[in-house]
């Protein structure tokens, strides 16, 4: 409904700003993430949004890019997951590292995220795997080429994991053809 908001940054209250569009301010809730890249008081600012409405409340989020924006809403798509976690988590970590640790499956990374337990962890990572990650070429996550992930799927489909089969990846030279970049990485697998 509400999918951006551009005007005048009239008050930082983390995690809460107010952003004056024209003579109307809205209040919106940021991850700390984008609180720390705003301008000051009085300046420009242009924010992403995700309108969310409840019985009891109406509540506008706000980020500074889409990467933040889109795993915000794959955040609480989870069961157990809402707008306020969401929020430690994108305070806690950048995208980057969250496309990181989904891709490593690495738990030990989200349960150190304030509000995150062991069970909250694993949950992520299981729900999340393929929907986040280095296989859709966040930002901080390894790069991969069309090529780059058709090794990958097809390392997979011969029973190696998704994080062995990123750890072979890694090791190919670039610009490698998929044929090649299979047998050169079934070679590092092998040792």
């Amino acid at each position: 409904m509400i999918g951006k908001l551009t005007g005048t940054l009239g008050d930082k209250n983390p995690p809460q700003v107010l952003v004056d569009c024209n003579g109307v301010g809205y209040e919106v809730d940021v991850p700390m993430s984008t609180f720390y890249n705003l301008p000051g008081v009085g300046e420009r600012v242009t924010l992403l949004t995700h309108f969310v409405v409840r019985e009891d409340a109406q509540i506008l989020y706000g980020f500074a890019s889409p990467g933040e924006r889109d795993t915000f809403r794959q955040l609480i798509k989870i069961a157990g997951v809402g707008p306020r976690t969401a929020l430690s988590v994108l305070s806690g970590m950048s995208v980057g590292d969250i496309a990181q640790a989904i891709t490593a499956q690495d738990s030990g990374r989200l349960v150190k995220v304030p509000g995150i337990g062991k069970k909250t962890a694993e949950r992520l990572l299981l729900e999340l795997k393929g929907k986040l990650g280095a296989d859709l070429g966040l930002p901080g996550a390894a790069p991969r080429t069309d090529e780059g992930a058709d090794i990958v799927q097809a390392l997979v489909a011969l029973g190696y994991s998704d994080k062995e089969a990123a750890a072979a990846l890694k090791s190919l030279p670039k610009d490698v053809g998929v044929a090649e970049g299979i047998r050169l990485a079934l070679k590092a697998l092998a040792k």
